[in-house]
This record gives structure tokens, sequence and C-alpha cells, in this order.
């Protein structure tokens, strides 16, 4: 194998609060040779998700990043060197590739790709583990939405709340509101995807225009957020109403300081339920959900937007863009 130099982010510091660009640091080591059953992979793609920000912390259901090790991240590439023969020099492949230029991982952790309809970033954004699953089981499974529903989504103008909002467009909700934060992503949530309304959480009162919306009551909500938004919901949700917890970025900056629901009550005097989810515990169903994803794309009714940074020193930037509410869509950062 030929001399490489992988370049990597990695973190020196545990975050207190929001991280700041001194937390992390760019490292560059030679490529050693793999061990059997190791496939050497090229970074061209890395998904910039926000579970990424719990893995910083020494409790993480994700599991924790140890300091002076790479920022987990899944991405696509290609492979440069196998030994293996299941993946040859040039295969598409998807895995925890991390915030470096090149992995070094064992076969049994990568996904060859087919793209032959598709992009490799695909498998990164609406055939995501981590955004189109994720939303595609949040809103069919969990959240059961049915026709006739009226749905609210938060943090709908990022990668999975995007997603799930048409998602429950598609299963026949026929109102439905995002929650998002400034004009621009209520006017993308209402003009290009398709939300019958959006709420500027920045600039109006939720409650407020939550009674004016949905004057009849929320069948179900689908959470990215938690907080003041999950309580401000909570006062307006219908009998047999469900609230499916997908994420709570409020919270992710002070883990140890989370305040649960004051309203939490009403899902008792609604005879309502509140689930939360992992995408990982549908791993047997996942076919299913990408040949509902796929057919959906193909025909035009779900639409993916995109946000790329470049190169793997912007990693950290791109991180503490989606952090703080500055992306629109699926936020990527583009090695190649």
């Amino acid at each position: 194998m030929e001399e490489m130099v992988n370049r990597k982010i990695v973190l020196i510091n545990r975050p207190d609060g929001m991280p700041k660009l001194s937390d992390f640091r760019l490292e560059e080591v030679k490529v050693e040779e793999p061990e059997a059953g190791h496939v050497v992979v090229a970074t061209d793609v890395l998904s910039i998700d926000a579970f990424i920000r719990t893995t910083l912390e020494t409790r993480a259901y994700h599991g924790v990043v140890p300091i002076g090790t790479p920022i987990v991240a899944l991405g696509v590439g290609h492979v440069l060197h196998s030994t293996v023969p299941e993946f040859q020099p040039g295969d598409e492949v998807f895995g925890p590739l991390c915030a470096q230029t090149v992995t070094t991982l064992p076969s049994v952790a990568l996904r060859k790709l087919d793209t032959s309809k598709f992009p490799a970033t695909a498998y990164l954004g609406a055939l995501g583990m981590t955004t189109g699953l994720t939303a595609y089981f949040g809103i069919t499974e969990v959240g059961a939405v049915k026709p006739g529903d009226t749905v609210v989504v938060s943090g709908a103008a990022g990668a999975v709340g995007s997603l799930a909002g048409q998602i429950a467009r598609i299963s026949g909700a026929t109102n439905l509101i995002g929650i998002a934060g400034g004009p621009e992503k209520v006017a993308f949530l209402v003009n290009e995807l398709g939300f019958t309304a959006a709420i500027d959480y920045k600039n109006e009162n939720v409650e407020a225009r939550l009674a004016e919306l949905a004057p009849d009551g929320i069948d179900v909500f689908f959470d990215n957020v938690g907080g003041s938004t999950l309580d401000a919901v909570l006062m307006h949700i219908k009998e047999f109403s469900r609230v499916v917890i997908c994420g709570g970025i409020s919270h992710y900056e002070d883990m140890d300081n989370v305040v649960g629901p004051k309203n939490y009550l009403k899902l008792a005097e609604r005879h309502a339920r509140m689930e939360g989810f992992a995408v990982t515990h549908f791993g047997a169903r996942f076919p299913e959900a990408e040949a509902a994803l796929t057919g959906w794309l193909q025909d035009g009714q779900l639409i993916v937007h995109e946000q790329y940074e470049h190169g793997i020193e912007r990693f950290p930037e791109a991180l503490l863009t989606l952090l703080t509410g500055g992306n629109r869509g699926k936020m990527l950062l583009d090695l190649r």
C-alpha cells in the first residue's frame, strides 16, 4: 500500500456548554498497513448530526469520544485498499468513518452502496439511518400518523424534522405545522416542503400560534427539541394523541441538568402517550424503510435539501452551525 497521510479532527477538551473551536484540533498521521479483515477507506462526505454533540460528554447513549481521538461521525467514502474480497478498490461504502480523511475499519463495519439510483450521499440523508430512517419510523411507527391527523414537528427545518414532516404529509396528515427559527426557515417549510403552516419560535409565541393553527388540538407531535417547545405543545394535545421524542437539542449543552416537561400531566388528562425511540431498535425493518423512502424520492414526493461545508478542517465549524440552528435540511461536510 502506498504511503498516505490521514488528517483528522480530534477532541482535546470536553465542552463546557456550547463547544468551542478550541475544543478540537487538526492532526496528521501516517496511515498504517491494514490488518487482516480490514479495509482502508478515503472519506468523501461526512454527516453532521446532532447526536455528535452528546458523544463529547462522559455519559452518552451513542458512545463517548475519548480525548485525543477523532470525533464520531457517519460518512460515505471509497475503498483505497482491502484485505477482504467483499470490498475492492473504488467500491463506495457507508460506515462510522469519523472526522478524518482516511479510515481503516473492520470490513463488518462497512456497507457497500448501490449508487445506480441515487448518489452515495443519499445514504446520509433520505436513506440515512440518522436522518431518513429515523424520520420514517418516528412518524409511521411511533407516531402512527394516519389520514386526517394534525401533526406538529419541532426542529422542522433540520435534517430529520424536514423529512418527518414530509413523511407525515405522505401518510395523510392534513394539518402539518412546523416549528423553526427565523422567517427564512418558515418560508422554506411552507413554500418548498409543503407544510400547512410554520411557527417562528424566535419571533412568535409558540403556544399562542398553536392555538390559532390547531384549534381542535394536535394528534401527533414529533419532537427534536424538548424544553419550552415541548411544554407549549403539550398544552394543545388532544385525546389519544402521540408525542414522539426523537431528540432534545435544547438540552444537549448541559446534559447534567436536564429538566423534564412541566406540562406532562396533560398526557393523563388527554389519555395521550409520550414515547421515545432510537432508530437502532428497528434494525430488522431497515429494508422496509429504505424501499418506501426510495419510492418517495423517485416519484418526487420527498425533497431533501443539502447544505455543505468543505474540507476536514471545517468539521468543528460545521458542527457548531448545526448546533446553533444555522442549517436548513441535511448538513454535510465534503472532503473530496
